[in-house]
């Protein structure tokens, strides 16, 4: 697999991992200084966002990837997902939203892990 195909993935294990709330699995994409920026502005370090996730004010049922761009440069990496979510977060239903996530990454120790990520709507 490339380079290109690696990041790819790691963008659709971030979601198997979210659907599925595995913290342990979410935790091995996401590096030391990981942070998670949200639509609203809020900006969440990974052990805020784990903690949502696993108390339950982020729920992810489904995600159909629409489209999925990486651009390498050297050590350092960006993706851009495009997909098709359900999900209920904050405490309202469950909806499908149309959902970005501009993420960045970084190459430590020879594996690819993600540094940041950014939600928006498309």
């Amino acid at each position: 697999m490339n380079e290109n195909e690696v990041i790819k993935e790691i963008y659709r294990q971030y979601w198997r991992y979210m659907i599925g709330k595995d913290e342990k699995g979410l935790r091995s994409l996401m590096s030391e200084d990981y942070y998670l920026l949200h639509m609203t502005g809020t900006r969440q370090t990974a052990d805020e966002f784990i903690s949502g996730l696993m108390n339950g004010t982020f729920n992810y049922y489904s995600a159909q990837h629409d489209r999925i761009d990486v651009n390498i440069d050297g050590d350092r990496a960006t993706l851009t997902g495009k997909s098709r979510v359900v999900a209920a977060v904050y405490g309202g239903g469950r909806n499908s939203w149309r959902l970005q996530g501009d993420f960045t990454l970084r190459k430590e120790h020879g594996s690819w892990k993600l540094t940041s990520s950014r939600a928006s709507t498309y």
